[in-house]
């Protein structure tokens, strides 16, 4: 099952001048998948329903959703459509800090190598926060599009030098002198 991790790595990329890179030895940890219901099969043709609770790990990698498709064409995972209010998506990067994604639907047409956002997106990284009604992104060339559909989109870019202000110099202390023939 490489698509979450491929879907990981994609929304890792969303982020504008984004520079580090999902878990590079996640890919190479056991996936585990837990739901209250599972239906389908990993074989030939057709679609693997996971309901009830979705919670999908692999190393450092976790999805949560009400509801995760999975659609098999000849054995093969080629889409991955993750829904519920909200399906999650976090993962540690190799700079150590964390990406998290948010969306009523996050589809992954592992083919297209193109990843939707739909519904109250929002992915957060150190890098900066992407939100927005619909976003698309195609991992092949780093094309994104948002918005389009009457809704706002909002990026938000933290400064790159993150040094604290100088500390405010105190107010001198007023400091009395005795004066000769004072009684201090």
């Amino acid at each position: 099952m490489k698509i979450l991790y491929a879907a990981a790595f994609a929304i890792c990329l969303l982020l504008p001048g984004f520079t580090a890179q999902a878990r590079t030895d996640d890919r190479n940890k056991e996936m585990n998948i837990e739901s209250g219901a599972q239906s389908g099969s990993f074989l030939g043709d057709g679609v693997i329903t996971l309901s009830n609770n979705v919670i999908i790990t692999q190393g450092t990698l976790e999805i949560r959703a009400a509801q995760a498709d999975i659609h098999m064409k000849d054995g093969e995972a080629v889409r991955a459509v993750f829904s519920g209010k909200q399906a999650t998506m976090k993962q540690q990067l190799d700079d150590g800090s964390w990406m998290n994604a948010r969306a009523d639907k996050i589809d992954y047409d592992i083919k297209g190598e193109v990843i939707v956002l739909t519904g109250n997106y929002r992915v957060e990284s150190a890098q900066g926060i992407n939100s927005g009604q619909k976003m698309t992104y195609n991992t092949r060339t780093g094309e994104m599009n948002s918005g389009g559909d009457g809704g706002r989109v909002r990026t938000v870019i933290p400064p790159k030098n993150k040094t604290p202000a100088p500390a405010a110099k105190p107010a001198p202390t007023k400091t009395t002198v005795p004066t000769a023939g004072s009684k201090k």
